[in-house]
């Protein structure tokens, strides 16, 4: 194990290799802090990244947007926070080769335990992610530029973009919606 990453499943780049990649081009939308680039990305070793190359969370739906920041900024909290403001963005997004899983079926076909799908525990989170990390981080290796894929909270897509495999002009601001109502979240 050079590096400290652990060795690739060769059936799981036997079968991301199998699909055909295919273009994303269009408007998604994210959910961030008050004052921060919608399109500046992370590491931050989410459902759909290891924390070994840079990812941008998006959504193509609003609801979906909201929904997913809002799961995430109440895990074990029974109100959202009051002194954090966040804003609603769309982005325009281009890829070329995207690796999209359409549903959850999709999904099972490349070995991910389906019946836990969205069901993070932050205690244990290594439980529900490592299969889909794995699926992003061989996707990432066979040079897809991102992830179209279920959303674990409401029925939308979510679009992941690996932002090393993309040019700088591929993700762009189109309109800043204003504050985050939290009432159209879905969870």
């Amino acid at each position: 194990m050079a590096g400290g990453r652990k060795r690739r499943d060769n059936k799981l780049i036997d079968a991301i290799e199998a699909i055909e990649p295919l273009a994303f081009t269009g408007p998604v939308w994210r959910v961030v802090r008050e004052g921060r680039d919608p399109t500046r990305c992370s590491r931050s070793g989410g459902r759909w990244d290891d924390g070994t190359f840079d990812v941008l969370y998006t959504s193509a739906d609003r609801v979906g947007a909201i929904s997913e920041m809002k799961f995430h900024i109440m895990r074990g909290q029974p109100v959202i926070p009051s002194r954090v403001d966040y804003q609603v963005c769309e982005l325009d997004v281009t890829m070329d080769r995207t690796l999209k899983f359409l549903d959850l079926a999709a999904l099972s076909k490349v070995g991910l335990d389906i019946s836990r799908y969205g069901q993070l525990s932050y205690q244990d989170k290594t439980a529900a992610y490592p299969r889909s990390q794995d699926i992003g981080e061989v996707a990432h290796f066979l040079d897809y530029d991102g992830l179209v894929v279920p959303s674990a909270r409401c029925p939308c897509s979510n679009v992941v973009v690996f932002c090393d495999a993309v040019p700088p002009d591929a993700m762009k601001k189109i309109a800043d919606h204003g504050r985050v109502n939290w009432d159209e979240a879905e969870i």
